[in-house]
């Protein structure tokens, strides 16, 4: 079992929170954390729990089950048994009126039942506060981020080619370069940041299914298994000779994940007019990796860069048709898709130790998505890839 997450590090995400919440919240009183990512962040365990946070007094992460995984997995410095939330309001001296939740992840009915047990009149959202906190990886984080970095590119850019065969489905696809990502030391499953989303580990797709629809915020689409499993590869789709292959993945080491886009031709060659397409989105993150410098807006990375494409461009830029995203690149670390987004509305600067996963993408009809992906730290010099340097498209067969 991997190392437990080192106090230091707990007691450092602590002590910002803190900060952070004096800094915006200047009234606050108690937070409550029970999503199970978040849980992780600030005290190196995933349980059936809730982390209570006073502003005046010691966290305390009481725990329902398992109280004793909880204690093997942490070195959190409270953890206390709990059989129902009476307990963790209990030990409270006093419950403010006003009470700080993540208002993104708490189901209604979890608040309810909270509100039995601590009398709160309001709930005030702390969901951007921890966002902003975790958006600054430690060196421990982006050490965590380089070794998923190194597997995924290790994966992608040497490994997955040898897999690609004619007649193979994309469901064969994916499932055999789930094992070889396993093997390589993958953690397992990919974390996206929104609701009921832990895949194993994204998009992979033959010609146009790339560009079907799909429920993720995503430039490329999935056609999927079916209706009731839009995920993974359809069992029909066969691959064969000149298509597209568009593998836009996930990877992950010890809770911590990269985000990778390869795409390549299998047994043939693309029109010159999509490798031109291709090529250009491939100008458009050179672009962007320099700009990638504390300090750095995102939004106006996110505006100088589209102000500069031509409106044909823009046509099915970072999508198709109807379904399009309105970002460049995210942030990344505990999940997929994590704040700050090169997109607008994204005004506060760049700090070091941000990490982002960079995506120009373009859907071509009868072609499918082509583009590029890699993950980047950001640095004094601008964003450093973790996951390698290959710009796709790359021939097999």
């Amino acid at each position: 079992m991997q190392a437990k997450v080192p106090q230091s590090e707990l007691k450092e995400r602590l002590r910002r929170f803190y900060a952070r919440m004096d800094e915006t919240h200047p009234a606050w009183e108690l937070a409550i954390i029970s999503s199970k990512v978040n849980l992780y962040y600030f005290t190196g365990t995933i349980q059936d729990a809730i982390l209570v946070i006073p502003r005046n007094g010691e966290a305390v992460l009481w725990v329902r089950r398992s109280h004793s995984r909880a204690v093997d997995d942490s070195h959190f410095p409270q953890i206390r048994p709990m059989q129902s939330y009476r307990n963790a309001a209990e030990a409270l001296a006093s419950i403010p009126k006003t009470v700080h939740i993540e208002k993104e992840q708490i189901t209604l009915a979890m608040c309810q039942r909270l509100r039995r047990h601590f009398p709160f009149d309001q709930v005030v959202g702390i969901d951007d506060v921890v966002a902003y906190i975790r958006s600054i990886k430690s060196l421990y984080e982006r050490e965590l981020m380089e070794r998923a970095g190194t597997i995924h590119r290790r994966v992608l850019e040497d490994l997955a080619p040898d897999i690609l065969r004619e007649g193979m489905s994309e469901a064969d696809f994916s499932s055999e370069l789930y094992s070889v990502m396993m093997r390589e030391g993958h953690h397992g499953i990919v974390r996206f940041g929104m609701s009921e989303a832990e895949f194993i580990h994204g998009l992979t797709n033959f010609g146009e299914s790339s560009i079907y629809p799909t429920f993720l915020d995503s430039p490329g689409g999935n056609a999927g298994m079916s209706p009731a499993v839009p995920l993974l590869g359809s069992r029909e789709r066969k691959l064969k000779k000149g298509d597209l292959v568009f593998c836009d993945i996930g990877c992950g080491y010890h809770g911590y994940h990269t985000d990778k886009t390869m795409t390549y031709v299998f047994c043939g060659s693309l029109p010159d007019e999509a490798v031109a397409v291709h090529e250009q989105c491939v100008d458009i993150l050179d672009a962007i990796v320099p700009l990638l410098r504390p300090g750095a807006v995102p939004s106006e990375i996110y505006r100088t860069i589209t102000d500069s494409l031509e409106p044909a461009f823009l046509e099915n830029f970072m999508g198709y048709g109807k379904r399009k995203v309105q970002f460049l690149g995210h942030g990344i670390g505990l999940e997929i898709a994590e704040n700050p987004v090169i997109a607008k509305g994204f005004d506060e600067p760049v700090k070091e130790g941000m990490v982002f996963a960079l995506e120009p993408k373009k859907g071509i009809k009868g072609i499918g998505m082509v583009g590029t992906e890699n993950t980047f730290l950001v640095t004094p010099n601008g964003g450093r890839s973790i996951t390698g340097s290959h710009p796709g498209l790359m021939p097999v067969g």
